[in-house]
C-alpha cells in the first residue's frame, strides 16, 4: 500500500531551503519514491529533485546552492499518478514571462485524462505524466488576464478530484485545498515565518506554532507580512467534506494533528472499538509493528488483555539491500520484523493491525507463528474491509488487487491461517472520530464523493476482472 505525498512550504524565513528539507524529512512516512526543494531568492529560482530518500538526495552542496532563497516549497512523493522516473519528481518547476511558478501535490485528479487530451489538441506540450504539471498548465493560461490567485482559482474549476497544493510565484507562496477537503494541509507559524505542510509532525520538528488546519475549499496567499484567506468558487453549501479516513487509519504520523483529531488517539479508540465488536479469548494482545501498535493498545486496554511485542522489527532497514539466493524464501519479510520465539509457543494470540490489503504478506508472518508453535491465533482489524479501489491518492488501483473484494471474511481468515477474523465495522470506526458525516469511505463502501469520473473508471476494472481472471485467483486462495 502506497501513502499519499506530503508537502510543505515555508516563507520569510533566511534559512527557508534548510528548513524545507527538516520539513520534508518529517514527512517521510508519506513518500520515500523522491523528494525535491524549489526556493526563491527575490530574483530566481533555485531547485533540485532526486530519487530516494530526502537524505539521500540532499548534500549540503545542494543546500547550499538553495539556500540563497527566502521563500521555498517541498514534496516527498510516492506516485498515485504517474510513473516513478526523476522527470515526475516535484516540485514541477516552469516560468511563464516574469513569473517562476513551483508547485507541488497531494493527492489525485479524477479528470486527469480527461484534461491532458484537451491540452494536448490545443498545442500544450508535456514534460511528465504528473497531475502537478495539468494544474500549472490550467493556470499559466489564465494569468494574461488574471491574477495569480483568480488563475489558480480559474484552474480549480476545471480540476476535479483531491488536491492539497503549495505553490510558490516568484516570492509569493500558496496553500490550496480542495472543495471536499480529501488530504490534510495545515497552517503554521514561526517567529515571523509562515509555514504550510501535510502534517502537523513537520511542524514539531521545526518548533514552529501550529495554528490550524486549512478549510475544505481554502485558498491562502501569504506575500510578505500579508496573509489573505479566500475560499475557491464552489458551492460551500452542496459540497460535503469528504476526508480520507485512511489519514486516520495508516497514513498519518500518530504524532500528527489532521481534520482536528488527534491521530494517536483516533487509532486507540479504533482498537477499543474492535476490541468491543468482536472480543478475543487470548492470552495477550501484539501488534504487527509499526502500523498496528496504538489500535493494538486500545484493543488491550478496552479488553484488559495484557500488550505485549512479540514482534520485533528491525528500524535499520533501508528500500533497498542485497538480494537473497532463491532458497531463502520470503526474506524480504523476514528482514524486517522477527518473533520474539520465547513469547509464541503454546500461546493464544490475538494480532491487531490496521488494514489487511492483499493479504499476503499477513499470511507469510502468521504461517511464521504457527511453526513456532502457536496454540491460537486471532486477527483483528481496526478498520473495515478494504473492498473498493481508491481515485483521491491512495494506491488501491485495481479491485483485483484487494482480497476482500474478492472474498468473505470467513475465506480470508482461512487463506491467512487464523482461528479467527474481524474487521471492525463502519459504525465503529465512525464512533472513532469526532465528526463522522466529514470522511470519505470509498474505500470501504463504494460510495465515491466525484462519481462521474469514478463509474467509467470501475466499468473498466469490473471488465478486467472477469470470471476468467477470478478462476486463476481462486485456486491460489486455498492452495
Amino acid at each position: 500500500m502506497k501513502h499519499h505525498c506530503g508537502i510543505f512550504g515555508i516563507h520569510n524565513h533566511p534559512d527557508a531551503a534548510r528548513l524545507t528539507y527538516f520539513g520534508l524529512y518529517a514527512l517521510l512516512h508519506r513518500g520515500q519514491e523522491g523528494a525535491g526543494i524549489a526556493s526563491f531568492d527575490g530574483k530566481q529560482m533555485h531547485e533540485h529533485r532526486g530519487m530516494g530518500l530526502v537524505p539521500d538526495i540532499f548534500t549540503e552542496e545542494h543546500l547550499s546552492h538553495l539556500l540563497k532563497g527566502h521563500a521555498a516549497i517541498g514534496h516527498t512523493r510516492y506516485s498515485s499518478a504517474g510513473q516513478s522516473q526523476i522527470r515526475n519528481a516535484l516540485p514541477f518547476v516552469v516560468t511563464y514571462k516574469d513569473q517562476d511558478i513551483a508547485i507541488s501535490h497531494n493527492g489525485n485528479l479524477t479528470n486527469a485524462e480527461e484534461l491532458r487530451a484537451e491540452l494536448e489538441d490545443s498545442g500544450a506540450i508535456s514534460q511528465t505524466t504528473t497531475n502537478s504539471e495539468l494544474i500549472v498548465h490550467l493556470i499559466v493560461r489564465s494569468l494574461a488576464s488574471h491574477t495569480i490567485e483568480e488563475a489558480i482559482v480559474e484552474a480549480c474549476k476545471r480540476i476535479k478530484g483531491a488536491y492539497s497544493l503549495v505553490i510558490l510565484v516568484n516570492d509569493t507562496l500558496i496553500a490550496v485545498r480542495d472543495p471536499y477537503g480529501f488530504h490534510p494541509l495545515s497552517l503554521g507559524r514561526m517567529g515571523t515565518a509562515t509555514v504550510i505542510a501535510s502534517e502537523t509532525c513537520a511542524f514539531d520538528l521545526l518548533e514552529a506554532e501550529f495554528i490550524r488546519s486549512l478549510e475544505p475549499g481554502e485558498m491562502v496567499t501569504i506575500q510578505g507580512a500579508r496573509l489573505n484567506s479566500r475560499f475557491l468558487d464552489f458551492d460551500r453549501n452542496t459540497t460535503p467534506v469528504r476526508q480520507c479516513i485512511f489519514e486516520l487509519v495508516y497514513f498519518a504520523r500518530p504524532d500528527s494533528i489532521i481534520f482536528g483529531e488527534d491521530v494517536y488517539q483516533c487509532r486507540k479508540r479504533m482498537g477499543a472499538e474492535i476490541a468491543r465488536e468482536a472480543p478475543a479469548s487470548a492470552d495477550f494482545v501484539m501488534p504487527f509493528p509499526d502500523s498496528g501498535v496504538y489500535s493494538a493498545v486500545g484493543f488491550a486496554h478496552e479488553s484488559g488483555l495484557p500488550y505485549e511485542h512479540a514482534m520485533i522489527r528491525n528500524h535499520y532497514v533501508g528500500r533497498t539491500f542485497i538480494q537473497p539466493s532463491q532458497g531463502m524464501r520470503d526474506f524480504g519479510v523476514r528482514v524486517k520484523i522477527n518473533p520474539v520465539r520465547s513469547m509464541i509457543k503454546g500461546k493464544r494470540i490475538c494480532i491487531v493491525d490496521d488494514s489487511i490489503v492483499r493479504g499476503t504478506t499477513i499470511r507469510t508472518r502468521v504461517q511464521k507463528l504457527r511453526e513456532l508453535g502457536a496454540a491460537e491465533i486471532h486477527f483483528r482489524v481496526s478498520c473495515p474491509p478494504v473492498k473498493f479501489p481508491c481515485f483521491y491518492g491512495i494506491n488501491f488501483s485495481s479491485k483485483g488487487e484487494l482480497i476482500a473484494a474478492n472474498y468473505t471474511e470467513q475465506e480470508i481468515g482461512r487463506f491467512l491461517g487464523l482461528d479467527s477474523l474481524h474487521y471492525l465495522s463502519t459504525e465503529g470506526i465512525l464512533r472513532s472520530v469526532s465528526n463522522p458525516d466529514a470522511y470519505c469511505l470509498a474505500c470501504f463502501t463504494g460510495d465515491y464523493p466525484v462519481p462521474n469520473e469514478i463509474s467509467n473508471k470501475l466499468w473498466l476494472e469490473r471488465k478486467r476482472m472477469s470470471l476468467s481472471f477470478l478462476a486463476l485467483r481462486i485456486p491460489r486462495l486455498y492452495r
